[in-house]
């Protein structure tokens, strides 16, 4: 038999230890993120309770169950030299084991170290209703852990399998990063609620991170609508936990009480990732490399370029801003527009572009189709006729005052001035692309790993 072959086969042929390893981190990162929503609205809803609350544990079985399956694959792999996976192991500190194993493993003893960190910290300065906290950040970064390193055992899986099995774990992929994008947009949750949706600092924090997620997937999985499945999944949970979790009755056990409380209280809807997502998994192939752009793709990113070149003038009339300003945002894209627009009828040939330009490219029709839906969305869900039980616009945590901006509905300012606002707007751009540039290369990386 072909010795080179053989080898070959041996490498594509998936070991079974690997399988069920990223069932169990796609099994911990499910739980994970329905105990934390669910602790959240615990706390919304009845406050700070004991360590032993069913929320609590699902989070703390995620991160025991992600350590001991961890552990199990990295010592066997390091002690036994017939070990399936070691042949597709990497050798960390002496230990061998999958590149994901000890992701793993790291994130799950950051989970379990937060736990005794919170009941500390809270026993030192008191209860707190803040999402970003030092043993809150620790559990963040913990659940980052157990959630790529679930991502890194599924890709370096698909990259090794073929047909079947491949279009089985692009999906576990996915799922994944939808998982991974859930508990992301969790940590930002003080500023994307509702009342601060017409105010610069929303949309400069959701564009953190979001596309280096999306892009990194869609790269990686090489699956035509990775990016609107992945938000997908992201959507899907937030919804059915906001569905189901008013049916449960709760009361609150801490005071000040300022609402009356007699069930869980959800959190608030998905933001519409969804819908730009979609977009560019629309745009993708129309698109494709910046070097295999064609006439057709130049006029669609032209007429998306005009399309920027109008928003900040429809902003003008509905913010105040000044018309000088609108003309100056509204430059960049219009000499894009202009330059594209000569490229095709002037028939000059052009550079290949680099991935900056991709990623400016999917980083601002991104930025601008989330604004674009969110703000009015925002709009309407301060109205009275959004007010239904599927939109859970009157579900408040007991501890919000009557005075409370979400309690009223209203919009607040997050900005003092005019150009706080679009300066906040410009770097959220800026971060937008930052982020998909970060994504592009990662997901390009993402698509060669087999360890």
């Amino acid at each position: 038999m072909n010795p080179i072959a053989s080898r070959m086969g041996q490498e594509t042929r998936l070991p079974p230890v690997t399988s069920w390893l990223s069932w169990a981190g796609l099994t911990a990162a499910l739980s994970i993120a329905v105990g934390i929503y669910w602790d959240i609205s615990w706390h919304e809803s009845i406050g700070r309770d004991t360590f032993w609350t069913p929320a609590h544990l699902l989070v703390q079985f995620g991160a025991l169950l992600a350590g001991t399956v961890a552990a199990g694959v990295i010592f066997r792999t390091t002690f036994a030299s017939t070990s399936p996976v070691r042949s597709s192991s990497v050798n960390v500190l002496g230990f061998r084991g999958p590149l994901g194993a000890f992701v793993f493993a790291w994130g799950a003893l950051a989970m379990l170290t937060s736990a005794p960190f919170d009941n500390w910290w809270h026993e030192a300065y008191g209860l707190d209703v803040k999402i970003i906290s030092p043993p809150h950040l620790l559990l963040a970064l913990g659940i980052a852990g157990i959630n790529w390193g679930a991502i890194l055992l599924a890709v370096a899986e698909m990259n090794r399998s073929e047909d079947a099995r491949r279009g089985r774990l692009q999906w576990m992929v996915m799922v994944l990063g939808g998982l991974s994008l859930l508990q992301l947009m969790t940590v930002k949750l003080e500023y994307m609620n509702r009342v601060l949706l017409h105010s610069a600092i929303a949309y400069l924090v959701i564009s953190i991170g979001t596309l280096l997620i999306l892009e990194g997937l869609a790269r990686a999985t090489g699956y035509r609508w990775a990016r609107t499945a992945v938000t997908g999944v992201y959507s899907l949970i937030v919804v059915l936990m906001l569905w189901i979790l008013p049916v449960f009755p709760a009361q609150p056990k801490l005071g000040p009480v300022y609402q009356s409380i007699t069930h869980m209280v959800p959190l608030p809807l998905p933001i519409l990732l969804i819908v730009p997502a979609f977009a560019l998994d629309l745009l993708a192939p129309l698109v494709g490399e910046p070097r295999d752009w064609s006439k057709l793709s130049r006029v669609v990113f032209g007429v998306l370029a005009g399309v920027l070149v109008v928003l900040p003038f429809v902003l003008w009339l509905n913010v105040g801003l000044t018309f000088i300003k609108a003309c100056l945002l509204a430059s960049p894209a219009l000499f894009l527009g202009l330059d594209l627009g000569l490229d095709i009828f002037l028939k000059q040939g052009r550079n290949p572009w680099d991935k900056w330009l991709q990623a400016a490219f999917t980083g601002v029709i991104f930025l601008a189709i989330l604004i674009a839906v969110e703000w009015p969305f925002a709009t309407f869900l301060m109205t009275p006729a959004a007010r239904h039980w599927f939109l859970a616009p009157n579900d408040f945590p007991y501890f919000a005052p009557p005075t409370s901006p979400s309690v009223r509905h209203i919009f607040i300012s997050w900005e003092a001035s005019p150009f706080e606002f679009w300066r906040n707007i410009a770097l959220a751009f800026a971060i937008s692309l930052v982020s998909a540039r970060i994504g592009i290369t990662f997901g390009n990386w993402l698509s060669r790993l087999k360890r």
